[in-house]
């Protein structure tokens, strides 16, 4: 029963990210109504689109996790309880396609951040310094979220492959 208890904890704590992903959203749109209403210069007022569509783009991540994690922790007790060694062999499989995921993530949205941050270098009209200083905030953001993701991922991973033994 270890494995249930350990099993629901991921999945609380990938919901508890959920939920500050969606709070993390919140203080962007925030932000963006905040340009929106006292923005006076060019680069203040270009900042309002960006920022408003990174808000969006963080509430599909939360909904994205909360959805894909709520079920899961009533799932895992009857999976577990209807074929125990078929449930740890099925999250192994599932923490180990993760971890190769999360390696990718961390590969390509540094490369982004570059390649975005010699766009802002080179590129002086407000808005698309300020798409461009905005997708570097959300790419940060993201990896933010991703290195907890992979750390809990990866302690979950180490976890079954010993319950396995």
């Amino acid at each position: 029963m270890e494995i249930i208890k350990l099993s629901t904890d991921w999945a609380k704590a990938e919901v508890f990210s959920a939920k500050m992903v969606g709070l993390l959203s919140l203080v962007v749109f925030l932000i963006a109504l905040g340009f929106l209403q006292l923005g006076k210069t060019a680069m203040a007022k270009s900042f309002v689109w960006p920022l408003f569509v990174a808000g969006l783009l963080l509430v599909a991540v939360s909904a994205g996790l909360y959805f894909a994690n709520k079920p899961r922790i009533a799932q895992f007790e009857a999976a577990y309880k209807n074929d125990a060694d078929s449930f740890i062999q099925s999250e192994i499989a599932r923490t180990a396609k993760s971890k190769h995921d999360l390696a990718l993530v961390f590969k390509i949205l540094p490369a982004i951040i570059i390649a975005v941050a010699l766009l802002i270098m080179f590129i002086q009209a407000p808005l698309w310094r300020a798409i461009g200083i905005t997708t570097i905030l959300l790419l940060t953001l993201l990896m933010l979220i991703d290195s907890n993701t992979d750390e809990r991922n990866t302690a979950y991973h180490q976890k079954l492959l010993t319950a396995k033994q």
